[in-house]
This record gives structure tokens, sequence and C-alpha cells, in this order.
């Protein structure tokens, strides 16, 4: 058995399909986001504007967030100590959770170490408890959804994108008695759409099902408070678990799900993605507990990203490039290739130093291939028409097809 032979071939079937992931070596710079530093390909660092970032609304720069951090680190130092049984259990850690459960209206939170593993350990405990479960999972939902319905071992039932007549044939079709579960997304962050959610908690109503929403592209950044789409829509109390990310608009790291303290203490209790887990650093949680209470207070954030995306969209429609249509904060540029979407990834960030990645499979399916951009509050009118006359002339320099300018 030639194992490096093996692995040699794999290697070079996402080189030869066009979707092997180069990550591109940046710094921050404090206090000036979008403005990065890229040492990719040249000697020394050179100057970039980010484009595709999920630290939506740049809370990761945010004074308040980086104080907080600071003090955190000095008052108790760097790491946790250990899992939440075992020494990692901290104020912090008990502050974030109850501000958490607040921001979504529900009894308790619970935090993990990532959004992926709040999903993954979550929806695999869950549906263990339940006898016989059957999980009834959108058909774009996040690969840690798809991971923890998986490793749950319950049948399981894919239902089409955001198609409710669909889920309903699906959900007629079991037995009354059997327990259900819907798990699926507010904000699906490839193309951009948004979850009929009251019309999927009416069938869970009707169908007897737990619902499970995955916010993680939402929270922070919808509502009056930053709760999410379920928030906005109100439709949080329908909802019997939201889950979020503190990755994203929140600027920092972890996840986590709020619910009423019975779910929450079952999750505790039997997940071992949680158990088994050092806790997230105080310094980290300190950071997100600074984030949070800001943005329940402060919608300048929110509207200065919404006001960026809608005008990033314009001036590319204008231009003919082939923006997908989206309500969301999300701009997702279809190239349909992986090869041109790599290309055209390299190309800006060499000649014109704007750092975008290339979405391809399996993040999209084959065919569907894109730019993914992610303007925020701080991306200014000048960088966009900077970026829309950088993307024309490459589309031009490439042969690709240009819209008729709207």
């Amino acid at each position: 058995m030639n194992y490096n032979q093996i692995f040699d071939q794999a290697i070079d079937r996402l080189h030869s399909e066009g979707r092997y992931r180069v990550f591109i070596d940046i710094l921050r710079n404090k206090g000036a986001f979008p403005n990065a530093r890229c040492f990719h390909g040249h000697n020394g660092p050179k100057p970039v504007t980010v484009w595709c970032s999920n630290d939506y609304l740049a809370m990761g720069q945010h004074p308040k967030v980086i104080a907080a951090m600071e003090e955190a680190l000095h008052d108790v130092g760097a790491g946790s100590g250990g899992t939440r049984n075992i020494g990692g259990n901290t104020h912090y850690h008990v502050d974030l959770e109850n501000e958490l459960a607040d921001l979504h209206g529900k009894e308790a939170a619970l935090l993990f170490t990532s959004g992926y593993v709040s999903n993954d350990a979550t929806l695999s405990t869950l549906a263990k408890l339940l006898p016989g479960c059957v999980i009834f999972s959108d058909e774009l939902n996040h690969a840690s959804m798809i991971a923890g319905i998986r490793n749950s071992g319950c049948e399981k039932r894919v239902w089409r994108h955001n198609d409710v007549a669909h889920l309903e044939e699906l959900l007629a079709a079991e037995d009354p008695e059997t327990p259900k579960l819907i798990a699926f997304e507010s904000v699906y962050s490839m193309d951009a759409d948004i979850a009929p959610v009251h019309a999927i908690c009416d069938l869970a109503d009707k169908y007897n099902a737990l619902t499970y929403i995955d916010e993680v592209h939402a929270v922070g950044m919808y509502g009056e408070r930053g709760g999410g789409i379920t928030e906005r829509d109100e439709a949080a109390h329908r909802i019997d678990i939201i889950e979020g990310t503190l990755g994203k608009a929140f600027g920092v790291m972890g996840g986590y799900i709020a619910a009423d303290r019975k779910i929450i203490d079952v999750i505790r209790s039997y997940a071992p993605g949680f158990i088994f887990t050092t806790s997230l650093s105080p310094v980290l949680v300190a950071g997100v507990l600074a984030s949070v209470r800001h943005l329940k207070s402060s919608s300048a954030e929110r509207d200065g990203q919404q006001a960026a995306a809608q005008r990033l969209k314009d001036l590319m429609r204008e231009s003919g490039l082939p923006v997908m249509d989206s309500t969301t904060h999300i701009v997702p540029l279809m190239v349909g290739d992986p090869v041109k979407a790599k290309r055209i990834s390299d190309i800006l960030l060499a000649e014109y130093g704007v750092y975008v990645q290339p979405i391809n499979f399996p993040t999209v399916p084959r065919g569907t291939e894109r730019l993914r951009f992610t303007p925020g509050p701080a991306h200014s009118e000048e960088m966009m028409r900077e970026l829309v006359a950088a993307l024309v002339e490459i589309w031009d320099r490439l042969d690709m097809e240009l819209r008729e300018a709207a």
C-alpha cells in the first residue's frame, strides 16, 4: 500500500477540478478594518482591502471589545483552565450565557467553542435522546448541521430549500407519534436568502415537531437588539432552540444555543462536544460580552452594514456584473466556473490589492461557483467603486459576459 500516492492523488484531484483551497496570509490592521497587510506571494507585507470577512460589523476591531479583552487578560490570565465541569467555568461564561438568553428571550443559553461544535453537539445529542426521532433538514443547511444529524444516527428527511409545501408532505407522511425535529437556517449565507420562519413554525405546531434554527449569519445583524431574523420577525418565542455564533457579527469566537432550561440542561449534561472540550478562554468571552451588550443598544453598525451592502449590489448591477439577487447583507457574485473564480480572486489580490476568496464545491453546488462579498460599515464609496471597476476590467480580460447594464 503506497499511502503517499493515495494522498497525492487526492490533492491532485482538487487541483484538476480547480477547487484546491489556498489560505491567504494576512494581518488585519487594528482600528483600520477593512485595511490589512498581506504576506501572500511576495516579500514583506502589502496593503490590501478585505472584502470577505465574516466579521460583518467590524466588532473585532471595536474599542469596547478590545478594552474588555485586555482587562480580562490582566485580571484572570489567558486560558480558562479546563472544561466547564473541571476548572473552566468562569463568571465571564455565566454572564455571557445570561446575556445571550436575554438576547433571544429564552430561559437559558449554553456556550460552545464554535458554531460548528454547537450545531454538531446539540443536534446529535438531542436526536439520540428522542426515541425514533426523525430530523427534517433543509437541503442547504450548514455542513455542521448535516454532521450533527449524521452523528445522531437517526433518520432524516431532506426538504427542498425553503419549500414549505415539500416540508409538509414529508411531515404528513410520518407517524403522528414519532418525535420530529425541524432544522433550518434563518439567513443562508451562500444564496443570501431568508427562511420563511413563521410558515415553518406553523407546520411544527401542526405536526407537533421541535424547531431548531441556525442564526449564525443573522445574530447581531437583524432585529432591534441584534437577536437575528427570529427577533426581527417576532418569531423567537416559536422556536425551541436558537443556535448562533460569536465569531461573525459579534467579532470574536465561539458558538451557543439558547432554549428553555430543560433543553439546555439536557445538552449540557449529555453532549460530548460540550462536556469534554476545554471552555473558551475568558479573554474571548469578555470580548464577546462587550460586543453583545454594545449591539443590543446600538443599531449604527447594522444600519451602516445594510446600507453598504445595498450600495455595492446597486453598483454591481449598474455595471452589468452578475450579482445574485438577495435581500440580506451578503453580496454573492456568480461566476459559475471554479477555475475562473480562483483566477479572478488571484488577479484581484495580486493587481488590485483586493482580498476576496472564491467559493467552490462542496460549499456550493458545482456550476454555481461564486465570489462572496461582505461589505461592512467601514467600506467606503471609493472602495466600492474601485472594486467594481476592477471586476469589470477582469471580466473583460477573461472574455466573460456582462449583463446589460441596469
